[in-house]
């Protein structure tokens, strides 16, 4: 087969970041007069999530120094609801990967999967909180604000879910998860998240916004009764700010890697399209993306491959390299078992691309739109065929190219790394 010729683009997307992150931290913290309500000796539990958020171990530092300055005696617990296999081991070792480790943020890590039931809300709803941070004087929450890969609103990824799935972990998550099968996401998280301020010693929220170059864009401590209003505020900046494929329509999409450090999904729907979950409630304008091939995990996802049922092809090798155990166990705590579906599978790259190519409707293999990507967190680098220029020569996308060339593959078979230059 003749595949198509591709091109490497170089993608510009807004960029502000903060640039004194432990600075910046401090200064944040400030602004809420901490220290009217937390007196020396007292402990305050900090949120640590499973996701690859940027600087995410500075950030914590910097938390735990300012705690310290004021005499409280704070630890971080992982919050992160089933992720790490549902155990407290895993988790701690998903921090660990991140770098979050004890002696990194000065502070201890305590662990564990064992919830007591807060209360419930007024609609029924229970809420769950962390045996270690209900047993604390006060609870920090720290979290990314972002689009949410299933669910579509003025509230998505941020503090108020962090709250209801992190801190809820396991047990939580997985009794919140059932509910949102029925009821609106907007509705129940902030139903939880409200009454878990009610019962429980929530002192300040940190919330992180990140650019499109996974760069720390924004930070901002909050007062737990404003969090609902600034999650919205900053929900609208990180949509803003959040990286796009260049193309709105493609063939075939291969992604070399994907992870729940990358996303909760694996990959990110917000830029590939299939947001699927919770169907009545969809963007309309998501990406069409025909074909998806999952190449590979992250590293740091620990074999979790939680999202490849949204892709349609990958290679034996993710298959061998999938803890699968791990993944069902995410996947039907969410509630969507698809989520770890297999997809067809070869063994080499090049088995896959030519059966995917032979499908994509009128047009030769020779002339599809693909388009590749390391995975969808970084998109400033962009590889596409030539069949895509036309596109984006009609929408003006601000990029550079290089000389068309051939996909190339090694002798067993799998596409080689594009060097540019």
């Amino acid at each position: 087969m003749t595949f198509p010729k591709l091109v490497s683009l170089v993608q510009l997307f807004e960029r502000p970041r903060v640039e004194n992150i432990a600075g910046t931290v401090t200064d944040e913290l400030s602004k809420l007069s901490l220290e009217k309500s937390i007196r020396p000796g007292q402990t305050v539990a900090l949120t640590a999530g499973s996701r690859g958020i940027a600087n995410i171990p500075t950030v914590l530092r910097a938390v735990i120094a300012f705690f310290k300055k004021i005499g409280a005696r704070p630890f971080l617990v992982p919050a992160m609801g089933s992720h790490g296999g549902g155990t407290a081991d895993g988790q701690r070792l998903i921090l660990e990967s991140y770098g979050i480790t004890e002696k990194a943020v000065e502070a201890p890590i305590k662990a564990s999967m064992e919830v007591i039931l807060a209360g419930t809300t007024s609609e029924g709803y229970p809420v769950y909180l962390d045996r270690y941070a209900s047993q604390a004087d006060h609870i920090g929450v720290i979290g990314r604000v972002k689009p949410h890969t299933g669910y579509q609103g003025r509230v998505e990824s941020g503090l108020l879910k962090m709250m209801m799935i992190g801190l809820g972990k396991h047990e939580g998550a997985l009794a919140c998860h059932r509910i949102l099968l029925e009821r609106p996401f907007d509705q129940v998280v902030r139903s939880v998240a409200r009454s878990l301020r009610s019962r429980a010693p929530i002192a300040f929220g940190l919330a992180l916004v990140e650019n499109a170059y996974d760069e720390t864009a924004l930070l901002a401590a909050i007062h737990p009764d404003d969090f609902e209003r600034r999650e919205e505020e900053l929900l609208i900046v990180a949509r803003r700010l959040l990286a796009r494929l260049p193309v709105h329509e493609a063939d075939l999409l291969i992604i070399d890697e994907i992870g729940k450090d990358i996303s909760g999904s694996g990959m990110d729907t917000n830029i590939v399209g299939r947001k699927r979950a919770f169907g009545n409630n969809v963007q309309n304008d998501q990406p069409r993306i025909r074909f998806i091939f999952v190449r590979g995990l992250s590293e740091k996802t620990h074999g979790n491959a939680t999202g490849i049922g949204l892709a349609d092809f990958t290679t034996a090798r993710l298959i061998k390299a999938m803890d699968y155990r791990s993944t069902v166990i995410n996947s039907l705590t969410a509630g969507y078992p698809e989520n770890a579906n297999l997809p067809v599978h070869f063994d080499t790259d090049r088995e896959v691309v030519d059966a995917a190519l032979k499908i994509i409707g009128l047009r030769a293999p020779e002339q599809g739109r693909l388009v590749w990507i390391r995975n969808t967190k970084h998109l400033s680098q962009v590889i596409a065929s030539e069949a895509c220029m036309e596109y984006l020569l009609a929408h003006a996308t601000p990029a550079s190219a290089e000389e068309p060339r051939e996909m190339a593959f090694d002798r067993l078979g799998n596409v080689v790394p594009w060097q540019s230059g």
